[in-house]
C-alpha cells in the first residue's frame, strides 16, 4: 500500500472530512485490487465503504492487535464476494492484512481478524447465528464479565434468497437471539440483473414474520449518521435479532456501471477507475492510494478497544467462578485431569453404536462442558439428548440442549459458527442419508478446520422399512471425499467410545457413522486403537486371507472367518478400519502391517465400493439403491452377509467346491 500526504485530524470538522475521505479510499481499493488481480468483485464493496466505515470506526468492540481477544464483537461478511470490503478494513485498521503476501482468496478464509470462511452464499449468514448463539450460551452460564458482546453480519441478495438463510433466520428469531445484528445490502441487482427478473414479495415482512426487529434505513447508504442510529436502535433490543435493510446503489459512485448488474462483478477497467477517482476527489493516476491522515484515523480505530480487552483480561484473572470449566469450554475439550466415566459393555451384548453413543455423549457432559448442540428433529433416534444441561431457548439461554427442527443445513452452518466462535464443542446430528443437505456446511467446516462433531446415524441399509430414499449408499465414500473431515464409522460400543475420544481430543470436524440396528459387542475391538485408523482384531500366525471391515460389518468378518476356518481350514486376519483417514495418516510399514500387502484382502462395507481398492483387493459392497424390508433381510439381500464373504473368500484363494 501506498500513502500520501502529511495531514492530520486536529479538529471535530475535521472529522467529518476525513470520514469521507476514508470512505473514498475504501471504494478506491475495492477499485484497484480487484483491476489488477484480474478478477473479483468491485460494486458491492463500494456501495457498503460507508456501511464498513460505520461498523468498523464507531460501533464494533475489536483490538487488531488482538484479533482473536474472547470477548470481541465478531463480523461475518457472508456476502464473500464481497471480499475486498473486509480486506480492506483489515488493512485500515492495522490487521496486518497487506496487499501482497497476505492470504486474500475472492472469498475470505478464517485467519487474520476474518471469524469464518465464506463461499456458498447463505452460510455466513447460518453461522453468524451460530455465533449468536455461543455468545449467548457463555454469557449466560459465566456472566457478563466474561461474555459481553454482539455479532454483526453484512448478507446481500443472494445470502437472502438461498433456502438456508430461511432456516437460520426462522430459528434464530424463534430463539430470540438479540445480540445478532445482520446489515442487509438490498441493492436489488444479481448477476442476472435486477432481482426483480426473479424475486418479488416483502422481505422485510418475512424477518418481522419470524420474529425479528427490522429497521429499513431506505436510501440513506451514504448516510453515516443514519447508519449508526439504525443500528443502535437495533443494539438496545436484546430479545430478538435484527435485521438492518441498507438501500444501496452498486457501484456507487461509478458514471457508468453503478445501479447495473455489470457492477456486481470486475467490470471497472482504466477509464471509469480514473473517472470514479476523480469524482471522489482522489488522485486519477495512483493506486492503493491511502492518505496518511485516513491511515491514522483507522489505525486509531483499531487501537480502541486495547483497553477494553486489556480491562476484560484483568476481569478473567480475577473470575470467581468455574475457572476449569471456562478454560475447557474455550478450548473445546475436556477438563485437565478430571477423566470421565465412561460406560462399559460386555462382550455378547448387542448394541446399536447410535445407542452407545448416546450413552457415552451422556458420560462426557460433566468433563467436556463445552458440549452443546442437538439434531434435526430426531432427539432419540440421533442420541443427542442434552436435556439434563437444560434446554437453549428465548427465556434460557444457558441451556445445552439445542432443538433445531427439521433444519439440517441450517443445523450444520450454524454448529461452524459456533465453533469457530469458541466456547463450545457442537454437536450435531441426523441420519446419515440426510448428509446431503449439509454438504456445503460440511465442506466449510472441513475447509475452516471448525471442531463440529457431526453424529450421521442409521447408517445403511439395515435401516429397513424406511426404503430406498433412506438407506445410504454412495454417503459414506462422498463424506470420505472431503479433505480435511474425520470420518469414523466404529464396529461396536467399544469403537464407539474411542471415536468420541478422537473427536473431542483432536482438532476440525469428525463425522461419526453409527447403526441404527443392534451389532455385537466383540471381544478384541479396542477404544484407544479406533485413533489408528485400523487395527487387526484377529491375527493368526498362519493367516491366508485378511478381511477387512468397517462399522456392522466388522462382525460379518468374524463370522466369516470362523466358518473358514471350522470349515476349511483356513485361517483369516480379521482388521476393523474405522477411519480411513486416520490410517492414512500412519506411515507406509504401520499400515502394511496391518493389511499385509502380501496376503489376498477382501473388505465388506454396506455402502458404495468406491474407493475401497485403496486398501484391498476385493470388495463387497453396494452400488446400487436399497428396497424396503426389515433391516436383515434387506442387507442378506444385497449381499452383505458371512456367506457371501465366505463365498468369495473361497474364491479367491481357488477353495470353491
Amino acid at each position: 500500500m501506498s500513502t500520501g500526504g502529511n495531514d492530520t485530524v486536529r479538529t471535530t470538522t475535521d472529522r467529518a472530512d476525513v470520514e469521507r475521505s476514508g470512505i473514498n479510499v475504501i471504494r478506491a481499493l475495492a477499485m484497484d485490487a480487484p483491476h489488477q488481480a484480474r478478477s473479483g468483485h468491485q460494486g458491492t464493496a463500494m456501495a457498503l465503504a460507508p456501511l464498513a466505515h460505520v461498523l468498523w470506526t464507531r460501533i464494533m468492540r475489536y483490538d487488531a492487535q488482538n484479533p482473536y481477544w474472547p470477548d470481541r464483537d465478531r463480523f461475518i461478511l457472508s456476502a464473500g464476494h464481497a471480499s475486498i470490503l473486509q480486506y480492506a478494513m483489515l488493512y485500515l485498521t492495522g490487521f496486518g492484512i497487506t496487499q501482497i503476501g497476505s492470504p486474500t482468496p475472492g472469498h475470505p478464509e478464517v485467519g487474520q481478524g476474518i471469524e469464518v470462511t465464506t463461499g456458498p452464499l447463505g452460510q455466513g449468514f447460518a453461522n453468524a447465528v451460530g455465533m449468536a448463539i455461543a455468545e449467548a450460551q457463555l454469557r449466560n452460564r459465566f456472566g457478563i464479565e466474561i461474555c459481553n458482546h454482539r455479532t454483526f453480519a453484512i448478507v446481500s441478495d443472494g445470502d437472502i434468497e438461498e433456502g438456508i438463510n430461511h432456516e437460520a433466520a426462522s430459528l434464530a428469531g424463534h430463539l430470540g437471539l438479540g445480540r445478532l445484528i445482520v446489515c442487509y445490502d438490498d441493492n436489488r441487482i444479481t448477476i442476472d440483473g435486477e432481482t426483480k427478473v426473479a424475486r418479488s414479495g416483502d422481505g422485510a415482512a418475512r424477518f418481522r414474520a419470524y420474529g425479528w426487529h427490522v429497521e429499513e434505513l431506505g436510501e440513506k447508504a451514504d448516510d453515516l449518521d443514519e447508519i449508526e442510529a439504525c443500528i443502535r436502535r437495533s443494539m438496545a433490543l436484546i430479545d430478538r435479532p435484527s435485521l438492518v435493510v441498507v438501500g444501496s446503489v452498486i457501484g456507487y459512485p461509478a458514471p457508468e456501471s453503478a445501479g447495473t448488474s455489470a457492477a456486481h462483478g470486475y467490470a471497472m477497467f482504466d477509464s471509469e477507475i480514473a473517472a470514479t477517482k476523480e469524482i471522489m476527489g482522489l488522485p486519477a493516476d495512483k493506486t492503493f492510494h491511502v492518505p496518511d491522515s485516513v491511515l491514522s484515523y483507522y489505525r486509531a480505530a483499531g487501537t480502541a478497544g486495547a483497553t477494553e480487552r486489556a480491562n476484560w483480561g484483568k476481569r478473567k484473572e480475577v473470575y470467581k467462578g468455574n475457572r476449569e470449566e471456562l478454560e475447557a469450554c474455550l478450548r473445546a475439550t475436556r477438563i485437565d485431569g478430571l477423566p470421565p466415566k465412561l460406560p462399559d459393555w460386555s462382550p455378547g451384548e448387542s448394541i446399536a453404536t447410535r445407542k452407545a453413543s448416546q450413552a457415552v455423549l451422556s458420560a462426557l457432559l460433566s468433563t467436556v462442558p463445552g458440549l452443546t448442540g442437538g439434531s434435526a428433529d430426531l432427539t432419540g433416534s440421533n442420541g443427542i439428548d442434552i436435556t439434563t444441561e437444560g434446554v437453549f431457548s428465548s427465556s434460557d439461554q444457558e441451556g445445552r440442549q439445542i432443538y433445531f427442527g427439521v433444519r439440517e443445513h441450517a443445523m450444520a452452518a450454524i454448529a461452524n459458527g459456533m465453533a469457530l466462535h469458541k466456547g463450545s464443542l457442537p454437536v450435531v446430528g441426523t441420519f446419515l442419508v440426510f448428509a446431503d443437505y449439509m454438504r456445503p456446511a460440511l465442506r466449510l467446516a472441513a475447509l475452516s478446520e471448525a471442531k463440529v462433531v457431526f453424529v450421521f446415524t442409521h447408517d445403511s441399509v439395515g435401516v429397513g422399512e424406511d426404503g430406498p430414499t433412506h438407506q445410504p449408499i454412495e454417503h459414506l465414500a462422498s463424506l470420505r471425499a472431503i479433505p480435511n473431515l474425520r470420518v469414523i464409522r466404529p464396529a461396536d460400543t467399544t469403537e464407539t467410545v474411542g471415536a468420541w475420544q478422537v473427536a473431542i481430543d483432536s482438532e476440525g470436524p469428525t463425522a461419526l457413522i453409527l447403526t441404527r440396528q443392534n451389532v455385537p459387542v466383540l471381544s478384541d475391538t479396542s477404544a484407544p486403537q479406533v485413533a489408528t485408523g485400523g487395527y487387526a482384531l484377529l491375527d493368526p500366525p498362519d493367516a491366508r486371507i485378511t478381511l477387512v471391515g468397517t462399522g456392522s460389518e466388522v462382525s460379518i468378518c468374524y463370522e466369516a472367518a470362523a466358518v473358514l476356518e471350522n470349515e476349511d481350514s483356513v485361517a483369516a486376519r480379521v482388521v476393523s478400519l474405522p477411519s480411513w483417514e486416520l490410517f492414512q495418516e500412519r506411515s507406509r510399514q504401520a499400515r502394511d502391517d496391518v493389511l499385509r500387502p502380501g496376503l489376498p484382502s477382501l473388505a465388506v462395507e454396506a455402502g458404495s465400493t468406491l474407493g475401497w481398492r485403496q486398501w484391498v483387493d476385493e470388495v463387497i459392497g453396494i452400488d446400487r439403491f436399497g428396497a424396503s424390508a426389515k433391516g436383515a433381510v434387506v442387507m442378506e439381500k444385497l449381499g452383505i452377509s458371512s456367506d457371501r464373504v465366505i463365498k468369495k473368500a473361497r474364491s479367491m484363494l481357488s477353495l470353491d467346491t
